[in-house]
Parts: C-alpha cells; sequence; structure tokens
C-alpha cells in the first residue's frame, strides 16, 4: 500500500451549505435589498466628494451574542435616524478576527465559543443577524478575512475593510476588486500607509484568480475592477497614524498615484495604543482637522459596545457579561453617543444650512 503524502495535517473536511443553499435558506426581502443599496449609495456619495457629510461607523470590536448585538443595532438605527442630516452612519458587525498567533477567530468559525468549530451555524447566524440589523434600516460595515465568506454574506454589506494583514495580500486585493460595496484598506500593522494606497489601485484593476461560485464549484472568478476603495489609517507599531503630518502624508501618496483624498480614520488599535479611552482623543482630533477645512478626511470607525471595556472568554460562556466585548476593549453607549452628536455638530458649525 503506498504511503499517504497528501493532508497528512487534516483531522477531517466538514461539508458547508452552498453560497445559494444558505441564501435560499435566509432570502433578503425587498426591504432589505433597498436598505443595503442605499447604504452602499450613501457611502459611495460621501467618497466621489457629492456628499459632505462624514461616515461614521461604530460598533463592537466582534460579534459574539447576536441578542446584544441587535440591542446595540436598536439603539444606534434610532441614532442614525437623528443624525442623518449630518452623518452616515454604519455599525460595525465583525464576524471574522484576525489573530497575530492563535485566539478565538470569530462567530462565524465557532459560534458557541467552546471550540466546536461550527462553521455552517456561525455562517447561518451572521446571515440570519445581518438581514435583522439591515432591517432596521442600519448600514453593516465589516472585515471580509477570508476569501470564500462574501459568497455568503456580502449582499448584506454596506461597507468592508481590508484588515492591516491582509491589506498586503493579493488575494485579498483580487477579491475587492469584485466586491460590490465601497472598500477600505488599512495601513498595515507596522503603520506602512504606502501599502494600503497599492492596494486600492491594485483593487480598481480587473483580475481573474480562482474562487467558489454561488453553488460552491470551483470557478475562475473574473472582476471588473472596484473604483470605490479607499484608505483606513489604524496607526502602527510607531503609534498613531491620524494627526495632521500623518494624513497629508497620505495624502501626497494618493496623489502621486493618481488617487482622490479619501482617508477613514480608525480610532482604536493602534491609533489608541488599544486603550478604548483613547478613542475619543483620536476622534476629535480628526473632527478638529475636518473642522480647519480638510474634506479629505470623509470618516471616522470606533469600536463601540452596550458597555465599555472587555472580558476573556474563559471556559464558560454563559458567565460572560452582557454587552462587553471579549476581544479588543470598547467604549461604552453614553460615549458613542456623545461622539456621534459632536460629529454631527461639527458639521452643522463648519457648513451651516443654506435656503
Amino acid at each position: 500500500m503506498a504511503h499517504p503524502i497528501a493532508n497528512l495535517h487534516v483531522r477531517r473536511t466538514v461539508p458547508l451549505p452552498t453560497p445559494r443553499e444558505l441564501e435560499a435558506e435566509l432570502p433578503l426581502t425587498d426591504k432589505v435589498r433597498a436598505s443595503v443599496l442605499r447604504g452602499r449609495q450613501a457611502i459611495e456619495t460621501i467618497l466621489t466628494g457629492r456628499d459632505p457629510r462624514m461616515l461614521v461607523i461604530a460598533g463592537p470590536c466582534s460579534i459574539h451574542d447576536e441578542r446584544a448585538a441587535l440591542h446595540y443595532a436598536e439603539r444606534l438605527a434610532a441614532l442614525a435616524e437623528d443624525l442623518d442630516d449630518h452623518l452616515v452612519v454604519a455599525m460595525r458587525v465583525y464576524f471574522e478576527k484576525p489573530r497575530t498567533t492563535v485566539g478565538w477567530k470569530g462567530m462565524i468559525y465557532d459560534p458557541d465559543l467552546d471550540g466546536s468549530f461550527d462553521i455552517a451555524s456561525g455562517l447561518r447566524r451572521a446571515r440570519q443577524l445581518l438581514i435583522q440589523i439591515v432591517g432596521l434600516g442600519l448600514p453593516t460595515a465589516t472585515e471580509f478575512l477570508d476569501p470564500v465568506t462574501p459568497q455568503y454574506l456580502a449582499d448584506l454589506i454596506s461597507w468592508t475593510a481590508i484588515g492591516a494583514r491582509t491589506t498586503e495580500s493579493q488575494t485579498h486585493r483580487q477579491m475587492a476588486s469584485g466586491l460590490s460595496m465601497p472598500v477600505g484598506f488599512k495601513n498595515s500593522t507596522d503603520g506602512n500607509s504606502q501599502i494600503a494606497v497599492d492596494g486600492t489601485l491594485s483593487s480598481r484593476e480587473p483580475h481573474a484568480f480562482l474562487g467558489i461560485d454561488g453553488d460552491g464549484r470551483m470557478a475562475t472568478v473574473l472582476t471588473k475592477g472596484n473604483p470605490h476603495g479607499h484608505i483606513v489609517l489604524r496607526g502602527g507599531s510607531a503609534g498613531p497614524n491620524y494627526g495632521a503630518s500623518h494624513v497629508r502624508d497620505v495624502y501626497a501618496r494618493l496623489e502621486r498615484a493618481g488617487l482622490r483624498r479619501q482617508v477613514l480614520v480608525d480610532c482604536s488599535h493602534a491609533n489608541s495604543g488599544k486603550d478604548h479611552t483613547r478613542q475619543a482623543a483620536a476622534f476629535r482630533d480628526v473632527l478638529a482637522q475636518r473642522a480647519a477645512g480638510d474634506r479629505g478626511l470623509i470618516g471616522l470607525m470606533v469600536e463601540s459596545n452596550l458597555f465599555e471595556g472587555r472580558q476573556a472568554l474563559g471556559s464558560d460562556p454563559s458567565t460572560l457579561r452582557y454587552g462587553v466585548s471579549i476581544t479588543d476593549a470598547c467604549i461604552g453607549w453614553e460615549e458613542t453617543v456623545q461622539l456621534l452628536h459632536e460629529a454631527a455638530a461639527l458639521r452643522t458649525e463648519a457648513t451651516p444650512a443654506t435656503a
């Protein structure tokens, strides 16, 4: 008998429903479809300079409890409606978590928080939650980490990020070129923003690559290119990069590449030194730059939850506190409301309404 030479480190494979099967099980209503399109169009008009409002993406570092996430979404949807004249607000709904080494990888991969890795259930629960959130009229924002995931969820997303660990990846740049929503490329973990500029340029071009179709078959994917790529500054190993001098450097790189001045600032991660209490400082610094006339700063992202801080995921998920992050620490709801009102008031002051 021949000695096996393939899959030596694979324990087993578990079949998944195809994207088309999951879509049939959890279809979009006309109301949900219209809400997704409104969110995408609103963000696109900001990126093309036709809408002076700022984009604000707020929500948990990661989703681990659907009930708490929907509770947060209901609050954010009401706040977004109140501030709609001044801001476009989207909810951060992250189901995949990139890890520097190891750790919980997100609700899609381990929805029961116990190492059972029921990915079929994770995809199903993620899609169901997105339908509920978008049904509130609230646009959703996420990060696509695995290039297969968009086949299951992309029809419910209005904005997506390519993360700091994958922004240099050819696979993710190719994927972004075919996505149907605006895509923000984050600078790398060391703070290099040129990598994000290069990713934006690459994603605007047509690509051909290996993927799956709606029936789960391997296929060649041929894309048109995505015209709505832009830069996301999230800081790096050298520290924050939301200050005016850093932003000017990015603008120079964008201009050399023939791209518009479009920068969204992630107030968390290295821009806050992973200290959630410092997100507000980054947020307000960017607002001050906007007030001084910098309209290239098109948006802000904050990691926010019902309650501030974080908690460790232990061996018993039933002991977790409701509405508190199990990944990066988040600001609480009251501070979120304060910051979004400040952003809305800034535009009112800087751009008074005219008859």
